[in-house]
């Protein structure tokens, strides 16, 4: 395995972006629009929205510091605080990943940015979303953690992408806390869930039911062969499903009486559809494809998609996590990563499928290399493959044990399932709230919430979120202002294949 130098270690910058549905105060989703103290959705840095009005995206910068990321997340969500309310009537931000008691799925409300064209493409996008997929699958929220290392090419990042696709069943056990869902979440749907009580289905053993097949899932999308064995291989994937008709999705049609549908008929509508558990990431310039910027400039980052929320820590994710995502995604970068084949992409789909619904189960065994292996064992010589990296990890950073101390935390929850955040969340259903879903998240939402409005603002921050929110509304409407075509041929011009070549 290869190694890196402390400077390189220092120099790891991250950030996270952590969505949450807005609910009433009886844990029903929220009707009400984003907002208009946090700013426009369509251009505020820190404070959007994902497919719902309702499903706030909180994004911090990116920080070469741990601590220094997770308190401007602990800042924005105060800042988010102070505008939803603080009174009896008032709403909070769901603390689970799995939603809170919906409505009927076309009650749902769809994000909406403005009369602009890229704001009224942002809206026919998820309008897309949910005629393909369905609204209340797209009111699932988690943490994603974007990971960048100095020095690091596009290949050596697919290097790193392929171990963490072989490896990523264990981020599910060790993290998953999804294994129960309101009833309202699967009703009118096939699924392999038990009753645990009135209005709470659950998977006995499961982690993270985000993840399996009740989640992010697609049907349509398991036909795409993405290739991660090089950037080339890659983009020409999606290439592909960005630029071709789908047969359901034409069934579909664009338009209907003047309403717009979707943006398109291919399988992928734009990149951002694509459901995979990690992606190669750059920044884009304003109107540039994602694609193209990939295929221009290479990989900056990588961004981790399947991580749940932890319901309890106030803003779902604690620092020791993150210290593990570290050393994980390190791990992964610098160990041999030979190039993957469609018969190992299948064993990986089986294997996340199985942690998702079976995780905590004893015994429970994986497949590897052809042959199969118990969670158990697998986890343990990934940990023990970690040790070197942690300890190189708290040298860097002047010592301390930070870093082995979280790889210790996982590998108490190897040895033991009954300490994972799955089955915590089991426990406390049954133990405090007569195993009611709704009733534990809304518990644990409250209970943040009030430590959230109690904790005081650092100085400037009040102040600086005002402005950015001014500034956000204004910058929208300078958007607005800015128009020179119709919608139609805005649509045409974005999603020319042209754009997506370099």
């Amino acid at each position: 395995m290869r190694t890196l130098a402390p400077e390189i270690l220092k120099g790891i910058r991250r950030g996270i972006e952590k969505e949450s549905l807005r609910v009433r105060p009886d844990g029903t989703l929220s009707t009400q629009p984003h907002p208009r103290a946090l700013g426009a959705a369509l251009t505020h840095p820190h404070i959007t929205t994902d497919f719902s009005e309702s499903q706030l995206e909180l994004i911090t910068g990116a920080h070469a510091g741990l601590d220094a990321c997770l308190e401007e997340l602990t800042e924005i969500h105060k800042v988010v605080y102070r505008s939803i309310g603080g009174n009896a009537g008032d709403e909070l931000m769901w603390a689970g990943s799995m939603p809170c008691n919906l409505p009927a799925d076309d009650a749902i409300p769809i994000g909406r940015y403005g009369r602009s064209n890229v704001g009224r493409a942002k809206t026919v996008y998820r309008q897309g979303l949910s005629h393909r997929y369905g609204r209340r699958m797209q009111t699932i929220s988690g943490i994603h953690y974007n990971l960048s290392v100095p020095g690091t090419t596009s290949e050596q990042y697919f290097a790193l992408i392929r171990n963490f696709r072989r490896r990523s069943w264990l981020l599910l056990y060790l993290f998953g806390a999804s294994p129960a869902v309101c009833s309202s979440f699967v009703a009118g749907r096939q699924h392999e869930l038990k009753e645990l009580a009135p209005g709470t289905m659950y998977a006995p053993h499961g982690t993270s039911l985000r993840m399996g097949r009740l989640g992010y899932q697609s049907e349509a999308q398991a036909s795409l062969a993405v290739s991660y064995n090089s950037l080339k291989s890659y983009t020409a994937s999606l290439y592909d499903a960005l630029t071709k008709p789908y047969g359901p999705y034409e069934k579909i049609g664009i338009l209907k009486n003047n309403e717009y549908l979707q943006l398109n008929t291919t399988l992928l509508q734009i990149e951002n559809e694509f459901y995979s558990t990690v992606r190669p990431k750059r920044r884009i310039r304003r109107g540039e494809r994602p694609l193209h910027a990939l295929r221009e400039r290479g990989v900056e980052y990588v961004e981790v998609r399947l991580m749940d929320l932890d319901p309890f820590v106030a803003v779902g994710i604690g620092a020791s996590t993150m210290r593990f995502l570290d050393v994980f995604l390190l791990h992964c970068l610098l160990d041999e990563s030979p190039h993957d084949t469609p018969e190992e992409i299948a064993a990986l789909s089986r294997n996340q499928q199985a942690v998702a619904l079976r995780g905590r189960e004893p015994g429970l065994q994986l497949e590897r290399g052809g042959d199969k292996i118990t969670l158990a064992a697998w986890g343990r010589q990934l940990l023990d493959a970690c040790q070197p990296i942690a300890a190189a990890l708290d040298a860097a950073h002047g010592g301390g044990s930070a870093y082995r101390d979280a790889l210790m935390g996982a590998a108490v929850i190897v040895s033991n399932p009954n300490t994972a955040p799955s089955a915590r969340v089991l426990h406390a259903m049954a133990r405090n709230h007569g195993n009611s879903y709704v009733r534990f998240v809304l518990a644990e939402s409250l209970l943040h919430a009030g430590s959230l409005r109690g904790l005081p603002l650092a100085a400037g921050i009040e102040e600086r979120f005002a402005h950015l929110a001014a500034e956000s509304l204004a910058e929208q409407g300078r958007i607005e202002a800015g128009d020179k075509v119709d919608f139609e041929t805005f649509r045409k011009q974005y999603l020319s294949p042209d754009l997506l070549k370099v």
